[in-house]
């Protein structure tokens, strides 16, 4: 019987063309009309230790967060068998290249410790020798394991002796070997495959064709098998238009529309595909007029942000783009742009701290550093994204609110937003609004800091107005003034800008609330705690407990009324969700609105937070068992 949702890790060595597979089958799945989420994770090195990819299919909707167990596990590698063989559920599909049946655990020098020291526990427990043959046999006949094995060399010596190739050459056809597997086991058809290919490998059509006869051999050899557990029924999503994008294109694209002229970086983990993207796109034609966009690799995050920052004055709408070491170069930066009200964004991508931490892997532990880095007190707005949409409507929103109240914007994200594909809708065009806030173009008698109102006029540099910025303190027309009494007007006159962004911006940019006006248990996140989030209230319901979740998307100014109105109106069990130690939101929903009956579930390993673990903590916590949950579930 055709399935309506499929689960899928896809393991190897980094660099053995795993992002290949990724996005050939994403493509590939969007063609066809299925939803689909693709996270890819991985160690901080170029090549050798172990990746791998989850894929979670739908034929009815675009997936919002991943669970397990899986339901199909294709292994280019023994350690990539070893690592995920629990997480194969029972009868479940195993695909495996044959040469890995001689390897032992202790032969891959790759495992890190702790795990082989886990790995050997759990083999001896079963009974098992620590042999890739032993262990397929054992998944085959006390699991219900189908089993497909491979001949990886025979299949690109085919290709190789046809093409005239190297071994070098022909070896990175293995990921047509995988995607040709999958593709057949869930019933892709060949129009699809080809149009995936296609995409991912543009104008090369030589390549293409090659690929696709590895492809289309794999999958001849499994259409033998007769395995009809993973096909996939008809989709409800065909002949829709999707973008299939990373978290980082999604980012990437809002800022164009958004009208972004000016882009720094230095390159780090997760942020930096994000301005390569950009960098497609340096040259625009915008109703037949040519734009250019100016992206620039700074030689540090310092020369990053002080650049975006001499841009803005100029007039243009710019950016800077970091991770959590990049950004603590940036603060200086920060404080003098807030000190001389200079709109600039900072699009932030949290990765595992601290120090270099887990430079490939997902965090939020940053929240209260975002909010309160810089040496004394000055305003800024800190936003968050959900979702790829939201990210891309958000790389535009924190253009308006910088310049209309003059002011750095930080957009936070994460790696788990920036490193994982998935399909979403073409943004609503005709809705996106562009605000430029107050400009002028004085002359000589221009006052840059005019405190007759909150927001002062800005000019840019190069027009008449005369102007000055320091990072001293100033006078209205910006020279350096220590008065005590123009010292607490200018001050105040910046500080008052949060009051009036808090009045100003609608609660529902705020903060999103979902399920039950009733709940017995609310959930509290941001990020990319929403899918997961959205997806658990939506299984307690089914389970007849009344949730809901209070997604909350401006996280400074904090939405203080608001959220006090949310929880003095319900009579539930409130959870905060996040990915760190501490679950830093909790302590800032205490600090500004006093309310302190919050639990808490953390997760700080630096893998997503899974469907099947946040249900589990949930109901540990309704039990009345733990005030605080720790999720660790991940490779």
């Amino acid at each position: 019987m055709p399935r309506s949702e499929v689960n899928i890790i896809i393991g190897g060595q980094q660099g053995a063309g795993l992002e290949t597979s990724m996005a050939v089958l994403s493509y590939t799945l969007a063609r066809s009309g299925y939803g689909f989420i693709a996270d890819r994770e991985y160690f901080s090195n170029i090549k050798g230790r172990h990746s791998y990819t989850y894929l979670r299919i739908s034929s009815k909707s675009i997936p919002r967060s991943l669970t397990y167990p899986v339901d199909l596990l294709a292994a280019i590698d023994a350690e990539t068998i070893f690592t995920h063989f629990d997480d194969l559920k029972n009868n479940g599909v195993l695909i495996y290249d044959k040469a890995s049946n001689t390897k032992k655990l202790d032969a891959i020098p790759s495992i890190e410790e702790p795990l082989r020291e886990r790995l050997i526990n759990k083999l001896n427990s079963l009974g098992i020798e620590p042999k890739i043959s032993q262990l397929v046999e054992y998944l085959r006949n006390h699991r219900g394991i189908k089993v497909v094995e491979l001949d990886f060399a025979g299949l690109l010596n085919t290709i190789s002796r046809k093409y005239k190739l190297n071994p070098q050459q022909a070896s990175r056809y293995v990921s047509s070997i995988v995607i040709g597997a999958v593709s057949e086991l869930l019933g892709l058809d060949a129009e699809a495959l080809e149009y995936g290919f296609t995409k991912y490998f543009k104008e090369r059509r030589d390549i293409v064709v090659q690929n696709l006869e590895v492809a289309n051999l794999t999958r001849n050899i499994i259409a033998s098998y007769e395995i009809n557990d993973l096909k996939l029924e008809d989709p409800l999503l065909k002949h829709s238009e999707l973008l299939v994008v990373s978290g980082n294109d999604a980012v990437a694209i809002g800022k164009i529309i958004g009208g972004l002229r000016y882009q720094s970086y230095y390159p780090i983990t997760p942020a930096g595909d994000e301005s390569f993207t950009l960098e497609k796109y340096e040259k625009l034609d915008l109703d037949g007029e040519s734009v250019s966009l100016i992206v620039i690799q700074t030689e540090d995050e310092i020369a990053a942000i002080t650049s975006a920052i001499g841009a803005s004055l100029t007039g243009v709408r710019s950016a800077t783009s970091t991770s959590g070491p990049g950004f603590s170069l940036m603060v200086e930066g920060l404080s003098w742009a807030g000190m001389n009200e200079v709109p600039i964004v900072i699009t932030y991508y949290q990765r595992g701290g601290p120090s270099t931490g887990l430079p490939t892997r997902g965090s939020q532990s940053d929240l209260l550093y975002s909010i309160f880095a810089g040496h004394g007190e000055f305003p800024r707005v800190v936003i968050s994204s959900g979702d790829h949409l939201e990210a891309l409507y958000d790389a535009i929103e924190a253009f308006n609110i910088a310049e209309k109240y003059q002011l750095p914007v930080i957009h936070l994200l994460d790696k788990f937003l920036a490193n994982t594909l998935t399909s979403i809708p073409l943004p609503d065009l005709d809705n996106i609004t562009i605000e430029r806030g107050l400009v002028t173009s004085n002359g000589e008698t221009y006052k840059r800091f005019n405190l007759t109102s909150t927001i002062s006029p800005r000019a840019y540099l190069g027009s008449k107005a005369i102007m000055w910025y320091t990072g001293d303190e100033h006078d209205e027309w910006g020279h350096i003034c220590e008065d005590p009494v123009n010292r607490v007007e200018m001050y105040s006159k910046r500080m008052k800008k949060l009051e009036l962004i808090d009045k100003e911006i609608p609660d529902n940019k705020k903060a999103v609330y979902y399920g039950s006006k009733n709940p017995e248990v609310l959930l509290v996140g941001w990020g990319s705690v929403k899918g997961v989030a959205l997806d658990a209230i939506e299984v307690l319901e089914n389970q007849g407990v009344k949730a809901a979740y209070l997604h909350l998307r401006i996280l400074w100014p904090f939405p203080k009324t608001y959220v006090e109105s949310i929880l003095n109106s319900i009579d539930s069990t409130v959870i905060v969700v996040e990915h760190s130690y501490m679950v830093q939101l909790a302590d800032l929903i205490t600090m500004n609105t006093g309310f302190r009956k919050l639990k808490r579930i953390s997760k700080f390993t630096g893998r997503p937070i899974y469907l099947f673990e946040l249900l589990e903590a949930i109901n540990e916590i309704k039990m009345g068992k733990t005030e605080k949950m720790v999720l660790t579930y991940g490779a």
